[in-house]
């Protein structure tokens, strides 16, 4: 009779194992894209006052280039500015695409923080981002200089991120060129 005492705890710590096993051994955070490898969604932005506009044609200029999706109200965006302007400096294009924002608040943004964008168009609605497969902000997208996509990420260019994932890219596709 003892033997059935342990039954339920038997069973208790086997489903524990598998529920924990399913949490941290699973994809991980991100989505997978099912752009990599397309062309990226023709670029339908609209312009805002006082910055150069972002069009379709930049995006397939032949240039290895990056897009990336943010906004004023976004903190992880404050978080990965620094990057991206490090990366401006370094002379690789990056365009942005403004989500969900007022184009006031996306120009004080930049002059506060600087701006790294060669161009930048306003995705008001999101109705754009979701062309992109964006579920959130911010984004950013690798491309070729043909606009294929290359690389995906759905979370902020932090300094982490730009040695493990967005830099060896970014390196890989600058000497495919």
């Amino acid at each position: 009779m003892r033997w059935l005492l342990v039954i339920p705890v038997v069973i208790f710590a086997a489903l524990a194992g598998l529920f924990a096993a399913g949490m941290f051994l699973g994809q991980g955070d991100e989505l997978p894209s099912a752009l990599i490898g397309k062309p990226a969604p023709v670029v339908e932005v609209a312009e805002i006052d006082g910055l150069t506009p972002l069009t379709d044609e930049m995006l397939r200029d032949g240039e290895v280039k990056i897009v990336n999706f943010w906004a004023s109200w976004c903190a992880p965006c404050r978080v990965e500015h620094p990057n991206l302007t490090a990366l401006a400096a370094e002379g690789v294009p990056i365009y942005g695409v403004n989500y969900k924002d007022f184009d006031p608040n996306a120009r004080a943004f930049l002059d506060e923080l600087g701006d790294p964008y060669a161009a930048v168009g306003s995705d008001k609605q999101g109705f754009h981002a979701i062309d992109w497969g964006v579920y959130g902000v911010p984004e950013t997208f690798l491309l070729d200089g043909d606009g294929t996509i290359l690389l995906r990420m759905a979370a902020p260019v932090t300094q982490r991120e730009l040695e493990n994932r967005l830099r060896p890219a970014l390196d890989a596709a600058l000497a495919a060129q």
